[in-house]
């Protein structure tokens, strides 16, 4: 099975916007802990909530797609592209099954909401609650990209109530803060 390191090399050939390959990192931090929690095997959450946007920039009306081609020839654990495909279940039809797929949906978007959050906060995720998600979630012009509808369909596909998962996004992202550069000095420079 291809590891860490070389889904890491194939997101650096394959996404050149610094904003999408953050977003992909902080998916695949969110997804991490939700394995963590839940007792599953990390690293193949992970390489689905690393890998799940690769072909956005290359082939957009056609992702995941392009993408779940290319990781298949890989070699790349089924797992992971179903997880990959149900993410864009409207579009590809692949309803989502696992916890791992549930997971994934439920990461995707709000991790991106969170993540906005964070950057527009002088402390940044140092102290970010959940009720400044929600805040920030009932306003649509903030982060207008983040589907509402998709971050509420997350949380009904995993089954917690709204502010544990938004917690546990928290939790998540602040694993990996420094590198996603939304810790309270990072934001202040």
């Amino acid at each position: 099975m291809p590891d860490r390191d070389d889904a890491v090399a194939l997101l650096e050939e394959w996404v050149e916007n610094e904003g999408l390959r953050k977003h992909m990192y902080a998916v695949e931090a969110a997804v991490r802990h939700y394995a963590r929690l839940r007792g599953e095997d990390e690293e193949l959450w992970g390489l689905a909530g690393l890998l799940h946007d690769l072909d956005w920039e290359k082939d957009p009306e056609n992702h995941p797609v392009t993408a779940v081609e290319r990781l298949r020839e890989l070699g790349y654990p089924d797992e992971v592209l179903q997880a990959i495909l149900a993410h864009r279940a409207s579009f590809t039809g692949v309803e989502p099954v696992s916890d791992l797929d549930r997971h994934l949906i439920a990461c995707d978007e709000l991790s991106g909401l969170v993540f906005a959050a964070c950057l527009v906060r002088p402390t940044g995720i140092d102290d970010l609650r959940p009720k400044s998600v929600v805040k920030k979630l009932k306003d649509k012009a903030f982060a207008a990209g983040v589907s509402r509808d998709e971050v509420a369909h997350g949380i009904e596909l995993i089954g917690l109530e709204r502010s544990e998962h938004i917690q546990n996004v928290i939790d998540g992202l602040r694993a990996v803060a420094e590198e996603l550069g939304i810790r309270g000095e990072d934001v202040r420079s």
